[in-house]
Order: C-alpha cells, then structure tokens, then sequence
C-alpha cells in the first residue's frame, strides 16, 4: 500500500504546485484616459484625453479573490479655457479666448485588489503611486520643478475577463496628493483626477 501512495502523492503534490504556478497571469494593457486636475480655482479646468499603456500581473489568492500589480505609463493633466481682453491697433478692446493645458506623464504603479462577483466579472479596488516623468504646458514649457514629484491616489473599478485572456478594465483614480509643489504656495492645492478605460490581454 505504502508503495503505491508515496507515487499517488507525489504526483498530486506536482500536479497542485504546477496548477498553483500556471494560475499566475502576466499581461499587457493599453486604453484611454480622461483626466482632469481639481481643486483650487479649478473652474475653468476642462477634460484632457491621454494615453495608458503597461503591464500586469494577476495572482490569485482564493477562487474569487485576486492581486493585481500594474507597471502602467500614463499621461494625464488638465485643460483650461479663460476669457481676456487685448487692444487692437485702432485702441479697441477686443475679447478673446485663451487656452491653457498641463500635460502630465506619469510611471503608475496600482496594485489592485479584485474580487469577481461572477464568472470573469471583478470590482476593484486599491491605492496607486505615480511617479512624475515630465510637466510641460501647451507651449512646451517646463514646470515640473513646481509640481510635486509623487502622487498617491486611491483606485475603484471593474473590469471583465473573457476566457480566451482578452480583458477590458474600467477605473477611476481619486488622487490624494496636493500636486502643487510651488515653494511659499503650500496652501494651494490641486489633484489629479483620471477616468481610465483599457483592453488588455492575459497570457
């Protein structure tokens, strides 16, 4: 008898630890953002449509319950749209429009945590650390010295995993940072705010 389970059990013990292995995921994401920047005299702020793009990695840890790390490249920021006023060459007041946009590009590294409520649907949830790559207006200006180099923000979600690996992610970050880093302006305060959709695929 003992002869004949020592095998058995040493073959499901391999079988567990290959099936434990095979559950991890590793995948690729890209989608759309609408992001905005909120808070202190933000009236005028208006959508700005960028880019994520980046990897992810699903482990599971029960049958529903899942963590999801992301490496994910985001642009983000904010546009703006305000009134004045200039003279022409007569004397005349003359009204005109001007625009104003903050392109922010971030490294974001979420770690969601994802619990499927059906077969491959999954609210998420979790905190994200953003990393400033850049900060430049619309002319190409450099302000990143003026804003602040880390943002933490809270992640929730839901997203939809088909059983071929294809997966779509809907997300919205409340950023929890005062972005403005502007030396003797502590008291101004603005964050980002980033509607995302994505299409990824699980190997």
């Amino acid at each position: 008898m003992k002869k004949f389970l020592l095998p058995l059990l040493a073959v499901a013990a391999f079988n567990f630890g290959t099936a434990q292995e095979e559950s991890i995921r590793f995948g690729a994401k890209a989608g759309l953002n609408l992001s905005n920047i909120v808070g202190d005299f933000d009236d005028n702020n208006d959508t700005k449509i960028g880019l994520n793009i980046g990897a992810v990695v699903e482990i599971p840890v029960t049958e529903k319950f899942a963590i999801q790390p992301e490496l994910l490249f985001s642009t983000q920021g904010a546009k703006a749209e305000f009134d004045d006023v200039e003279l022409s060459s007569t004397g005349e007041i003359i009204n005109i429009k001007e625009e104003a946009e903050a392109n922010l590009n971030y490294v974001n590294i979420p770690i969601m945590a994802k619990y499927y409520i059906a077969q491959g649907f999954s609210l998420q949830a979790g905190p994200q650390i953003g990393i400033l790559i850049s900060a430049e207006d619309k002319d190409g200006e450099d302000f990143k010295d003026t804003t602040s180099a880390i943002d933490f923000g809270l992640n929730f979600g839901a997203g939809y995993q088909l059983a071929s690996g294809i997966f779509f992610d809907a997300r919205y970050n409340l950023g929890l940072s005062n972005i403005n880093d502007l030396e003797g302006d502590e008291d101004f305060s603005q964050k980002n705010s980033v509607i995302s959709i994505s299409l990824g695929y699980k190997f």
